[in-house]
């Protein structure tokens, strides 16, 4: 059996740039303890929210306190959550360094000039980061979803079932029952009794609202701002044609006339 020459590795494998997309997960915190018991309550009523997305932790935030972090516990914690952490980036050199020794990559800001001849691996990847940073570069503290495609629901959705419009909206035509659980990154329109949970602008929309022809839900959400059955509708949205739109950190109930 005989073994590629060097000269003939470009026949077997090819090294090049790459433009990717990707969630920058802005770390606000170096409590990881902490950081946890957030991610749960926000995430605790969508366990499959995320699937193994690629994410760069921006260290922004931190660096101007120089606080310390434990990457090993914070990768841990990212993947228990699916998420996948890459790199890091906008950190100081100490956390840099001790995000490296976790295994993470480094994203940087600025871009140098690429060495002429071959390339190796190391200077693969760092092109590679560099189209990556192109995309991420813009600072916001959520990377919010745009919708750009429709889900559509036809039937019934009975207690136990769940259905995520990834990226867009959601429309159902169909009763969604108690313990029925339906989310969008967009917004979520119920052309029936809406009786489960809603989970609208799941990843951070906060422009997405909630539509039903009949608003009787277990729990409603848009953006991360929660209400449940412990905190009763208005008795002009209850049981009637309404929508759920999100005022500041606030839920606002508007009637609907039909």
């Amino acid at each position: 059996m005989s073994l590629a020459s060097p000269g003939n590795a470009s026949a077997l494998f090819d090294l090049k740039s790459a433009s990717l997309t990707l969630v920058a997960f802005v770390l606000k915190t170096g409590n990881i303890l902490a950081l946890g018991q957030a991610m749960s309550e926000r995430f605790a009523d969508t366990p499959d929210f995320f699937s193994r997305d690629p994410v760069v932790i921006d260290l922004t935030h931190l660096a101007s306190l120089d606080a310390a972090v434990n990457f090993d516990a914070l990768v841990a914690l990212l993947l228990s959550f699916k998420l996948n952490p890459v790199a890091v980036r906008g950190g100081t050199v100490k956390q840099t360094a001790a995000a490296l020794e976790a295994g993470l990559g480094e994203a940087p800001d600025s871009h140098t000039a690429q060495p002429r001849g071959e390339p190796t691996v190391k200077t693969v990847v760092q092109e590679v980061i560099k189209e990556v940073i192109r995309e991420v570069r813009v600072e916001v503290p959520v990377q919010v979803a745009v919708a750009s495609t429709t889900m559509l629901i036809d039937k019934p959705l009975r207690s136990g079932q769940q259905i995520y419009a990834k990226g867009g909206d959601l429309i159902i035509t169909a009763v969604v029952n108690h313990g029925a659980e339906v989310i969008a990154d967009g917004s979520i329109h119920v052309y029936a009794p809406l009786r489960g949970k809603a989970i609208a602008g799941a990843k951070g929309n906060k422009d997405a609202r909630i539509f039903a022809t009949c608003m009787e839900p277990e729990l409603l959400s848009i953006a991360g701002t929660y209400r449940t059955t412990e905190n009763p509708l208005p008795p002009n949205v209850r049981g009637k044609p309404a929508q759920i739109r999100l005022d500041g950190e606030r839920l606002v109930f508007d009637p609907i006339d039909i």
